[in-house]
C-alpha cells in the first residue's frame, strides 16, 4: 500500500498536532535525549513502521510527532529509507512537529539528485513548508499541474495551510479552470517571493 493513498487523511489528522513543546535549545544537531524506556519505544516503533497500514500508520505518524525532539534522529534517518511509504511517513511525522530547527538537517540531508521521486519530493516540499522553509514552495505551485488528482489535492491542502488562500483552485476541476488559478498563484509568489515569507507569516495577507 503507497502512503499516498492514505495522505489527505495524514493531513487532516496531522495538521491539528501542536508544535513539541520542548524548551531545551539544541546546537550542532544535539537533540533531547529520551530516557532509555522512550529510547526504546522509538526503536520499537521505528522497526513497526513499515509493516503498517491505513489508520495504524496515521496513528503512528501522530505519536511520533507528539514525542518530538527525542524522536527526530530516528525520523531524519528514516527520511532517507529507500522505501518511499516509509520515508513519507517520516517527513509527514516530521512536518507535524512544526519545529522550525528541523529546516535546517532536513536541507542538509543527501537526498538523491539524479530522477528524484516525484511524490517524495513534493512530500518533501509539503513538510519544509510546515516548518516554515517556503523555499520549495514553487514546488508544490507546481504540483497544482500534475495528471493526478489526488497529487493535486495534497498540494493545494499544504499551500492553503501555510498561506490561507486557494485562488479559487479545485483540483476536480477543468484544466482551463485550474490553469487560470495556477496563473494566481503564480503570480502570488512572483509578488511575494521567498524573501518576503517567513514562519510568522502564515496569513496570506
Amino acid at each position: 500500500m503507497k502512503t499516498i493513498h492514505l495522505a489527505p487523511l495524514v493531513l487532516a489528522l496531522i495538521t491539528s498536532c501542536s508544535s513539541t513543546q520542548q524548551s531545551l535549545d539544541h546546537a550542532g544537531g544535539d537533540w533531547l535525549e529520551p530516557s532509555p524506556a522512550l529510547r526504546q519505544q522509538i526503536d520499537a516503533e521505528a522497526k513497526r513502521l513499515p509493516w503498517t497500514h491505513g489508520m495504524e500508520r496515521v496513528e503512528l505518524i501522530h505519536w511520533f510527532s507528539r514525542v518530538g525532539e527525542p524522536a527526530y534522529p530516528t525520523l531524519l534517518g528514516m527520511v532517507l529509507d529507500p522505501r518511499k511509504d516509509v520515508a513519507c511517513a517520516a517527513l509527514a511525522a516530521l512536518g507535524a512537529t512544526r519545529d522550525a530547527r528541523l529546516v535546517e538537517p532536513l536541507n542538509t540531508l543527501p537526498w538523491p539528485a539524479a530522477g528524484p521521486d516525484v511524490e517524495l519530493a513534493l512530500e518533501r516540499a509539503r513538510t519544509l513548508l510546515r516548518l516554515g522553509d517556503w523555499s520549495m514552495a514553487p514546488h508544490l505551485i507546481g504540483g497544482l499541474r500534475d495528471e493526478r488528482l489526488m497529487t493535486r489535492a495534497l498540494c493545494i491542502q499544504a499551500l492553503q495551510e501555510a498561506t490561507g488562500e486557494r485562488f479559487g483552485y479545485d483540483p476536480r476541476a477543468e484544466v482551463a479552470n485550474r490553469d487560470e488559478s495556477i496563473g494566481r498563484w503564480h503570480a502570488w509568489w512572483n509578488a511575494r517571493g521567498a524573501d518576503n515569507l517567513s514562519v510568522a507569516s502564515r496569513s496570506g495577507q
